[in-house]
């Protein structure tokens, strides 16, 4: 798809991959990124072109009709949404882990979030001749992590709905179904599992998305995932235990 002249919205987009993503376009494009802190998200576009900010949490009803809002009436439509936005738990199962709240934290802004902005933002991108939606899912979204368990269930969820979501949009309309699944990155949010230590820079995950955009390539297995990929339809035991040991 054309990577030029597009106007796009990317939730998470103060540091981190949302952050590369939105430098990687921003030269080309006009690019508003989205997330809670306001200081945080000034300080990420003070330096970069073509770059809007939107205080606003993914995770709120109110904040998300706000935000359509803005995006509508500020910047008069949207070519491009990209569901980057994320939250973990990082601990063990156990009777006392709080499982449940855990899991439910984390599917409200990995997985209901991202359905809940598709679903807002989707008559806009219908108006445009040329429209892609990319959801940032995981490599645990194929194979969880031990230590992230309702994390990659999230994920999972998430890579399952952004199948679907391309099968049915392509039907009838325009819109293409982008699904970007990142190994582990050398991030603030992934510091507490070794992201510092052994993650790739975000920098090369924004660079494989645009790669994946331009020849319409619609499952962007960053790295170690496109291994891990193969190994799990290979068979899903061996692919647990190599991602885990």
């Amino acid at each position: 798809m054309n990577i030029t002249d597009n106007t796009i919205l990317i939730t998470g987009g103060g540091s981190g991959i949302g952050l590369e993503i939105a430098k990687a376009l921003s030269p080309e494009n006009k690019i508003i990124i989205v997330g809670r802190n306001k200081e945080k998200l000034d300080a990420a576009a003070k330096d970069l072109e073509n770059v809007f900010t939107i205080q606003a949490d993914v995770t709120n009803e109110s904040d998300v009709k706000r935000l359509y809002e803005e995006v509508k009436t500020t910047f008069g439509g949207l070519n491009i949404l990209i569901n980057n936005a994320g939250f973990a738990h990082y601990y063990s199962i156990s009777e006392n882990s709080h499982t449940h709240d855990k899991a439910l934290e984390e599917f409200t802004t990995n997985y209901f979030a991202p359905i809940r902005l598709t679903e807002k933002f989707l008559p806009l991108l219908k108006e445009q001749n040329e429209a892609a939606i990319v959801n940032v899912s995981s490599i645990v979204g194929f194979v969880p992590g031990a230590s992230l368990p309702t994390y990659s269930d999230s994920k999972a969820a998430l890579h399952s709905y952004t199948q679907v979501l391309r099968h049915q949009l392509a039907k009838d309309s325009q819109i293409k179904v982008f699904e970007l699944m990142p190994p582990l990155v050398d991030t603030d949010f992934s510091a507490e599992i070794g992201g510092k230590e052994n993650g790739i820079p975000p920098s090369d995950v924004a660079a494989d998305l645009v790669k994946a955009l331009q020849e319409n390539k619609y499952e962007v297995r960053v790295g170690f995932t496109e291994s891990l990929y193969q190994n799990f339809f290979a068979g899903t035991e061996g692919a647990f235990g190599a991602f885990n040991s």
